[in-house]
């Protein structure tokens, strides 16, 4: 059977095996009718803070039955099975099935519209539309172990490595030039994005003068 969202969560809250309400199945001009009547302490319902809210949960539950349109389904129970010590063997401790009926109809389980059922609905809908994130106003001031700094350690190592980059390419000069003209050998024409890709190197060291040619 299927049971609103809201009415499984209060019946989440009853204590171990406690009662969570009565179901009533009647005849009405040899129609069946089913309902389901909720326990009044369970139908205090909390807002998203843990407060008591202004509403209740509806406590009247008519049900809507169906046939299984042919389908043949069964219940079943499942229980664990403990042997005795001197009767333990392979299959001790494993589950024990058993079964319990077969079903003939469907059982769908509806609020009564009511105007607490209306109420209810309300109230999700303003739960839902606030904000996840609000702001607070403090009246200490915060202190923490962050402080503003000058520069962060990953802008510091990247500067490093540009002078560093820059340094190998003056000083590798030479070997930039033998890169450059092996490149010139395959191919007449390259762009700059392409050059870079070949030497390693800086676009600036590059566009120097003297630092890149061609071969005709």
């Amino acid at each position: 059977r299927n049971v609103p969202k809201y009415l499984s969560q209060q019946w989440n809250k009853a204590s171990g095996r406690g009662e969570v309400g009565k179901l009533r199945i009647a005849k009405n001009q040899g129609r069946t009718e089913v309902s389901f009547t909720l326990n009044e302490e369970l139908a205090s319902i909390n807002d998203i803070g843990g407060k008591p809210a202004s509403v209740s949960a509806p406590r009247e539950h008519p049900f809507l039955l169906q046939s299984v349109g042919g389908q043949t389904l069964t219940v079943f129970t499942e229980s664990s099975v403990e042997s005795q010590p001197e009767e333990k063997s392979e299959s001790s401790g494993a589950d024990k099935l058993s079964l319990e009926g077969i079903v003939v109809q469907r059982a769908e389980c509806r609020p009564a519209a009511s105007e607490n059922y209306m109420k209810l609905k309300r109230l999700q809908i303003e739960e839902s539309s606030k904000p996840v994130r609000l702001s607070q106003q403090l009246d200490k001031a915060v202190t923490t172990n962050y402080k503003p700094v000058a520069n962060h350690q990953y802008n510091i190592e990247y500067e490093k490595k540009k002078k560093e980059d820059g340094k190998r390419a003056r000083a590798d000069k030479q070997q930039v030039l033998d890169m450059l003209f092996s490149a010139f050998e395959k191919h007449q024409y390259y762009n700059i994005k392409d050059l870079v890709d070949i030497t390693k190197q800086p676009v600036l060291s590059l566009n120097r003068p003297g630092s890149s040619g061609g071969r005709q």
